[in-house]
């Protein structure tokens, strides 16, 4: 019986992943396919959502969602929502920010409040101690509420280019463990 692999889609966070950030290491060496958006500087949580669901909807295969900084938001909120989150397998999430912070960026506004219901698929969260968008605490209390298995990374800020991961190997690890195969 042949098993269809399943697609890896990035899911970017505000102002999108640059050329040093994993996401994009990953795009260019994997062949994983963003999520493009239509505004990453003014993102609005539906018309966001609403992508999501049009590139789960363009193939048939399983996915899953390896989602950094507001695009572990958008998983929350999109699979409490969507129809479609049977397409998803699972979900890696890096560095979820509070988003409910008082020092959130006003255009990120209609990212409030988080979603906080229990995924429907299952996840894995990676953290750093040190992320300056969201506390150990406040993370704790979001992937409890999600429902996810977390990984701490130690002190690697917001585990983004400026956290100089490079291809980030160990995190490509993570997604292979995650997925049951090499991705």
């Amino acid at each position: 019986m042949h098993v269809t692999p399943p697609r890896i889609l990035l899911l970017p966070g505000w102002q999108n992943s640059g050329p040093t950030h994993w996401q994009t290491r990953w795009e260019l060496r994997h062949g994983d396919r963003r999520v493009e958006q239509s505004d990453w500087d003014w993102p609005r949580r539906g018309d966001w959502m609403a992508r999501l669901d049009e590139v789960l909807l363009e193939n048939a295969a399983p996915a899953v969602l390896v989602a950094h900084s507001l695009g572990c938001q958008l998983v929350a909120a999109w699979a409490a929502h969507s129809t479609h989150a049977a397409r998803v397998q699972s979900a890696m999430l890096v560095a979820p920010p509070d988003s409910e912070r008082d020092d959130f960026p006003p255009q990120l506004s209609t990212w409030r409040p988080i979603v906080r219901r229990r995924l429907p698929f299952p996840a894995l969260a990676v953290t750093s101690s040190d992320d300056p968008y969201c506390s150990p605490e406040r993370a704790a209390g979001m992937l409890a509420d999600w429902g996810c298995a977390q990984h701490s990374v130690g002190a690697r800020g917001h585990i983004n280019a400026d956290s100089c991961l490079g291809d980030w190997p160990a995190g490509r690890a993570l997604l292979e463990a995650l997925v049951g195969t090499r991705a």
